[in-house]
Protein backbone atom coordinates (compact mmCIF):
# COMPACT_ATOMS: atom_id res chain seq x y z
CA UNK A 1 0.00 0.00 0.00
CA UNK A 2 0.90 3.73 -0.70
CA UNK A 3 0.43 6.48 2.51
CA UNK A 4 1.14 9.38 3.62
CA UNK A 5 3.66 9.21 6.87
CA UNK A 6 4.47 12.15 9.13
CA UNK A 7 7.53 11.42 11.23
CA UNK A 8 8.07 14.88 12.85
CA UNK A 9 5.36 17.57 13.22
CA UNK A 10 6.14 20.55 11.60
CA UNK A 11 5.28 22.75 7.86
CA UNK A 12 3.52 20.20 5.17
CA UNK A 13 6.49 19.21 4.11
CA UNK A 14 6.70 16.82 6.45
CA UNK A 15 4.36 14.91 4.74
CA UNK A 16 5.92 11.54 2.37
CA UNK A 17 4.46 9.44 0.03
CA UNK A 18 5.82 6.25 1.26
CA UNK A 19 5.40 2.32 0.62
CA UNK A 20 4.47 -0.30 3.09
CA UNK A 21 2.73 -3.30 3.65
CA UNK A 22 -0.60 -4.24 3.29
CA UNK A 23 -3.05 -3.93 6.11
CA UNK A 24 -5.05 -6.94 7.75
CA UNK A 25 -8.40 -5.94 9.93
CA UNK A 26 -8.39 -7.41 13.00
CA UNK A 27 -12.01 -8.09 15.29
CA UNK A 28 -14.53 -5.89 14.14
CA UNK A 29 -12.24 -4.23 11.88
CA UNK A 30 -13.17 -3.53 7.97
CA UNK A 31 -10.46 -3.04 5.42
CA UNK A 32 -11.36 -0.15 3.01
CA UNK A 33 -9.31 -0.20 -0.33
CA UNK A 34 -9.75 3.72 -0.30
CA UNK A 35 -10.84 5.96 -3.56
CA UNK A 36 -10.31 9.65 -1.99
CA UNK A 37 -9.48 10.90 1.20
CA UNK A 38 -10.78 14.18 2.51
CA UNK A 39 -8.79 17.08 3.97
CA UNK A 40 -9.77 18.95 7.12
CA UNK A 41 -8.12 21.85 8.93
CA UNK A 42 -7.79 20.26 12.57
CA UNK A 43 -5.44 17.67 10.30
CA UNK A 44 -3.40 20.65 9.42
CA UNK A 45 -3.06 21.43 13.57
CA UNK A 46 -2.14 17.97 13.94
CA UNK A 47 0.61 17.59 11.58
CA UNK A 48 2.00 21.24 12.51
CA UNK A 49 2.23 19.90 16.32
CA UNK A 50 -0.28 23.03 17.13
CA UNK A 51 -3.21 20.39 18.57
CA UNK A 52 -4.31 19.92 22.24
CA UNK A 53 -3.67 15.79 21.51
CA UNK A 54 -1.12 14.59 19.46
CA UNK A 55 -0.57 11.00 17.70
CA UNK A 56 2.60 9.24 18.29
CA UNK A 57 4.91 9.21 15.52
CA UNK A 58 5.31 8.08 12.87
CA UNK A 59 1.37 7.85 11.62
CA UNK A 60 -1.05 8.23 8.61
CA UNK A 61 -3.14 11.70 8.68
CA UNK A 62 -7.06 11.77 7.92
CA UNK A 63 -10.50 10.52 9.38
CA UNK A 64 -12.06 10.91 6.47
CA UNK A 65 -12.38 8.11 3.35
CA UNK A 66 -13.83 6.88 0.59
CA UNK A 67 -13.76 3.67 -1.43
CA UNK A 68 -14.91 -0.10 -1.57
CA UNK A 69 -14.40 -3.43 0.88
CA UNK A 70 -11.26 -4.86 0.66
CA UNK A 71 -12.15 -7.20 3.49
CA UNK A 72 -13.86 -7.75 6.82
CA UNK A 73 -12.40 -8.87 10.02
CA UNK A 74 -14.09 -11.91 12.61
CA UNK A 75 -17.23 -10.22 13.78
CA UNK A 76 -18.19 -8.01 11.09
CA UNK A 77 -22.02 -8.19 9.65
CA UNK A 78 -22.78 -4.88 8.73
CA UNK A 79 -20.39 -5.16 5.54
CA UNK A 80 -19.00 -7.51 2.50
CA UNK A 81 -16.70 -7.54 0.25
CA UNK A 82 -17.22 -4.77 -2.54
CA UNK A 83 -19.52 -2.50 -0.78
CA UNK A 84 -18.84 1.37 -1.69
CA UNK A 85 -18.49 3.11 1.67
CA UNK A 86 -17.27 5.96 3.29
CA UNK A 87 -15.37 6.10 6.67
CA UNK A 88 -15.18 8.95 9.95
CA UNK A 89 -12.89 6.92 11.78
CA UNK A 90 -10.99 8.57 14.92
CA UNK A 91 -7.61 6.03 14.45
CA UNK A 92 -6.22 8.07 11.49
CA UNK A 93 -5.06 6.60 8.33
CA UNK A 94 -6.62 7.87 5.79
CA UNK A 95 -4.16 9.49 3.46
CA UNK A 96 -3.75 6.02 2.23
CA UNK A 97 -4.93 3.22 -0.60
CA UNK A 98 -6.11 1.45 2.51
CA UNK A 99 -7.29 2.02 5.80
CA UNK A 100 -8.60 0.06 8.81
CA UNK A 101 -11.92 1.01 10.51
CA UNK A 102 -13.98 -0.39 12.99
CA UNK A 103 -17.41 -1.34 11.80
CA UNK A 104 -19.12 1.73 13.94
CA UNK A 105 -17.02 4.35 11.87
CA UNK A 106 -17.89 2.90 8.60
CA UNK A 107 -21.31 3.70 6.77
CA UNK A 108 -22.15 2.53 3.19
CA UNK A 109 -22.01 5.18 0.59
CA UNK A 110 -24.86 5.30 -2.48
CA UNK A 111 -24.20 4.41 -5.74
CA UNK A 112 -25.24 7.82 -6.90
CA UNK A 113 -22.50 9.38 -4.09
CA UNK A 114 -19.10 10.01 -6.16
CA UNK A 115 -16.43 8.31 -3.66
CA UNK A 116 -14.45 11.60 -3.92
CA UNK A 117 -18.19 13.45 -2.30
CA UNK A 118 -17.74 10.03 0.04
CA UNK A 119 -14.49 11.39 1.18
CA UNK A 120 -16.52 15.02 2.31
CA UNK A 121 -18.64 13.49 4.39
CA UNK A 122 -17.24 12.10 7.78
CA UNK A 123 -16.19 15.25 9.93
CA UNK A 124 -17.75 18.09 7.74
CA UNK A 125 -21.37 16.28 7.89
CA UNK A 126 -20.47 14.58 11.40
CA UNK A 127 -19.70 18.18 12.96
CA UNK A 128 -22.50 19.94 11.40
CA UNK A 129 -25.40 17.50 12.31
CA UNK A 130 -23.57 17.80 15.96
CA UNK A 131 -23.76 21.77 15.52
CA UNK A 132 -26.98 21.86 14.57
CA UNK A 133 -29.15 19.19 16.55
CA UNK A 134 -26.82 18.08 19.19
CA UNK A 135 -25.79 21.18 20.12
CA UNK A 136 -27.87 23.92 19.09
CA UNK A 137 -30.88 21.66 19.37
CA UNK A 138 -32.33 23.36 15.92
CA UNK A 139 -36.04 22.95 15.24
CA UNK A 140 -37.81 23.33 12.17
CA UNK A 141 -39.17 26.78 11.54
CA UNK A 142 -36.27 28.32 13.03
CA UNK A 143 -33.82 30.65 11.43
CA UNK A 144 -30.25 29.40 11.02
CA UNK A 145 -27.33 31.52 9.56
CA UNK A 146 -24.12 29.49 8.82
CA UNK A 147 -21.51 32.11 9.42
CA UNK A 148 -18.79 31.02 6.58
CA UNK A 149 -21.35 28.72 4.19
CA UNK A 150 -19.04 27.87 1.36
CA UNK A 151 -16.32 25.44 3.20
CA UNK A 152 -16.89 21.90 3.89
CA UNK A 153 -18.58 22.50 6.97
CA UNK A 154 -20.55 25.21 5.60
CA UNK A 155 -22.08 23.56 2.80
CA UNK A 156 -23.34 20.73 4.61
CA UNK A 157 -24.52 22.54 7.34
CA UNK A 158 -26.61 24.63 4.98
CA UNK A 159 -27.82 21.39 3.39
CA UNK A 160 -28.80 19.63 6.70
CA UNK A 161 -30.81 22.62 7.98
CA UNK A 162 -32.74 23.12 4.53
CA UNK A 163 -33.83 19.27 4.35
CA UNK A 164 -34.90 19.75 8.28
CA UNK A 165 -37.73 22.83 7.42
CA UNK A 166 -35.41 25.87 8.70
CA UNK A 167 -35.04 29.10 6.86
CA UNK A 168 -31.58 29.03 6.40
CA UNK A 169 -29.15 31.91 5.79
CA UNK A 170 -25.69 31.65 4.80
CA UNK A 171 -22.99 34.41 4.13
CA UNK A 172 -19.62 33.56 1.76
CA UNK A 173 -17.13 36.25 0.82
CA UNK A 174 -16.68 35.64 -3.10
CA UNK A 175 -19.54 36.05 -5.75
CA UNK A 176 -18.70 32.22 -6.74
CA UNK A 177 -18.91 31.49 -2.86
CA UNK A 178 -22.57 33.59 -2.27
CA UNK A 179 -23.51 31.37 -5.39
CA UNK A 180 -22.06 27.95 -4.22
CA UNK A 181 -24.63 28.82 -0.77
CA UNK A 182 -27.68 28.92 -2.45
CA UNK A 183 -26.53 25.93 -5.02
CA UNK A 184 -26.52 23.90 -1.35
CA UNK A 185 -30.29 25.67 -0.26
CA UNK A 186 -29.91 28.68 1.59
CA UNK A 187 -32.70 30.74 0.98
CA UNK A 188 -30.72 33.57 0.93
CA UNK A 189 -26.86 34.65 1.08
CA UNK A 190 -25.09 37.47 2.01
CA UNK A 191 -21.38 39.07 1.50
CA UNK A 192 -19.40 38.74 4.43
CA UNK A 193 -16.57 41.32 2.85
CA UNK A 194 -19.73 43.83 2.62
CA UNK A 195 -19.45 46.14 5.77
CA UNK A 196 -23.21 46.46 6.41
CA UNK A 197 -23.73 42.82 5.64
CA UNK A 198 -25.19 42.18 9.43
CA UNK A 199 -27.81 45.02 9.02
CA UNK A 200 -28.79 43.11 5.78
CA UNK A 201 -29.19 39.80 7.63
CA UNK A 202 -31.19 41.58 10.39
CA UNK A 203 -33.37 43.46 7.68
CA UNK A 204 -33.82 39.68 6.42
CA UNK A 205 -35.16 38.26 10.03
CA UNK A 206 -37.56 41.86 9.92
CA UNK A 207 -35.55 42.32 13.27
CA UNK A 208 -36.49 39.47 14.87
CA UNK A 209 -32.92 38.17 15.14
CA UNK A 210 -31.66 34.66 14.15
CA UNK A 211 -32.55 31.29 16.15
CA UNK A 212 -29.19 29.47 15.41
CA UNK A 213 -25.76 30.89 14.16
CA UNK A 214 -23.29 28.14 13.30
CA UNK A 215 -19.79 29.88 13.70
CA UNK A 216 -16.71 28.63 12.18
CA UNK A 217 -14.58 32.08 13.48
CA UNK A 218 -15.89 33.01 16.49
CA UNK A 219 -12.92 35.17 17.36
CA UNK A 220 -13.83 37.61 15.15
CA UNK A 221 -17.77 37.31 14.81
CA UNK A 222 -18.78 35.91 18.56
CA UNK A 223 -19.72 39.59 19.80
CA UNK A 224 -21.87 40.66 16.50
CA UNK A 225 -23.52 36.92 16.96
CA UNK A 226 -24.98 37.61 19.77
CA UNK A 227 -26.56 40.72 19.18
CA UNK A 228 -27.83 39.15 16.22
CA UNK A 229 -29.77 36.57 18.36
CA UNK A 230 -33.53 36.19 19.09
CA UNK A 231 -35.26 35.30 22.61
CA UNK A 232 -33.13 32.12 23.35
CA UNK A 233 -30.77 32.15 20.45
CA UNK A 234 -28.10 30.00 20.50
CA UNK A 235 -24.33 29.98 18.78
CA UNK A 236 -22.84 26.60 17.91
CA UNK A 237 -18.92 27.67 18.18
CA UNK A 238 -17.24 24.89 15.60
CA UNK A 239 -14.13 27.27 15.29
CA UNK A 240 -12.28 29.77 16.40
CA UNK A 241 -8.59 30.92 16.04
CA UNK A 242 -7.89 32.80 19.00
CA UNK A 243 -9.44 35.09 22.54
CA UNK A 244 -12.52 37.48 21.82
CA UNK A 245 -13.59 39.74 24.70
CA UNK A 246 -17.44 40.28 24.73
CA UNK A 247 -20.52 41.64 27.33
CA UNK A 248 -21.61 38.63 28.81
CA UNK A 249 -24.53 40.61 29.90
CA UNK A 250 -25.76 40.31 26.02
CA UNK A 251 -26.35 36.54 27.13
CA UNK A 252 -29.11 37.16 29.81
CA UNK A 253 -31.75 39.67 28.86
CA UNK A 254 -32.16 37.17 26.37
CA UNK A 255 -31.37 33.31 27.65
CA UNK A 256 -28.99 33.55 25.02
CA UNK A 257 -26.69 29.93 24.77
CA UNK A 258 -22.89 29.94 23.40
CA UNK A 259 -22.51 25.86 23.09
CA UNK A 260 -18.92 24.57 21.85
CA UNK A 261 -18.85 21.74 19.39
CA UNK A 262 -16.27 18.69 19.46
CA UNK A 263 -16.91 16.22 17.32
CA UNK A 264 -14.71 14.10 19.38
CA UNK A 265 -16.38 14.07 22.49
CA UNK A 266 -19.53 12.27 20.32
CA UNK A 267 -20.24 8.51 21.40
CA UNK A 268 -19.94 5.80 19.02
CA UNK A 269 -23.45 5.11 19.09
CA UNK A 270 -24.47 9.14 18.56
CA UNK A 271 -22.12 9.02 15.95
CA UNK A 272 -24.10 6.31 14.18
CA UNK A 273 -27.31 8.00 14.70
CA UNK A 274 -25.96 11.00 13.13
CA UNK A 275 -24.31 8.95 10.17
CA UNK A 276 -27.91 6.95 9.59
CA UNK A 277 -29.13 10.46 9.30
CA UNK A 278 -26.68 11.29 6.79
CA UNK A 279 -27.32 8.10 4.77
CA UNK A 280 -30.86 9.26 4.22
CA UNK A 281 -30.36 12.30 2.69
CA UNK A 282 -28.04 10.91 0.71
CA UNK A 283 -30.43 8.00 -0.36
CA UNK A 284 -33.23 10.75 -0.89
CA UNK A 285 -30.86 13.19 -2.79
CA UNK A 286 -31.32 16.21 -0.06
CA UNK A 287 -27.54 15.68 0.82
CA UNK A 288 -24.75 16.57 -2.27
CA UNK A 289 -21.32 17.19 -1.20
CA UNK A 290 -19.53 19.92 -2.49
CA UNK A 291 -16.01 19.26 -3.67
CA UNK A 292 -13.66 22.18 -3.99
CA UNK A 293 -10.93 20.62 -5.73
CA UNK A 294 -9.43 16.88 -5.91
CA UNK A 295 -5.65 16.40 -5.61
CA UNK A 296 -3.38 13.47 -6.18
CA UNK A 297 -2.37 11.92 -2.52
CA UNK A 298 1.07 12.59 -3.08
CA UNK A 299 0.17 16.09 -3.17
CA UNK A 300 -0.78 16.03 0.39
CA UNK A 301 1.21 19.30 0.89
CA UNK A 302 -0.20 21.51 -1.18
CA UNK A 303 -3.96 20.30 -0.08
CA UNK A 304 -2.85 21.29 3.28
CA UNK A 305 -2.38 24.52 1.96
CA UNK A 306 -5.55 25.31 0.44
CA UNK A 307 -7.56 24.05 2.89
CA UNK A 308 -6.48 26.80 5.27
CA UNK A 309 -6.85 29.34 2.22
CA UNK A 310 -10.13 30.97 2.27
CA UNK A 311 -12.70 31.36 -0.88
CA UNK A 312 -12.95 27.81 -1.06
CA UNK A 313 -16.22 26.18 -2.09
CA UNK A 314 -16.35 23.11 -0.84
CA UNK A 315 -14.07 20.40 0.75
CA UNK A 316 -10.20 19.46 -0.18
CA UNK A 317 -10.23 15.75 -1.20
CA UNK A 318 -7.05 13.79 -2.09
CA UNK A 319 -8.17 10.89 -4.74
CA UNK A 320 -5.96 7.75 -5.96
CA UNK A 321 -6.50 7.31 -8.99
Amino acid sequence: MKAIRVREFGPPSVMKLEEGPDLEPQEGQVLVAVEASGVNPVEVYVRSGAYPVLPALPYVPGNDAAGRVASVGPGVTRFKVGDRVYTFARSGGAYATQMLAAEGFVQHLPERVSFAQGAALGVPYGTAHRALFGRAYARPGETVLVHGASGGVGTAAVQLARAAGLRVFGTAGTPAGLKAVISSGAHEAFDHSNPHYWDEIMAATQGKGLDVIVEFLANINLAKDLSGLSQGGRVAVVGSRGPIEIDPRATISRDLAIVGVGLGNVSVPELGSIHSAVLAGLENGSLNPVVACELPLADAPEAHERVMQGGKNGKVVLTHR
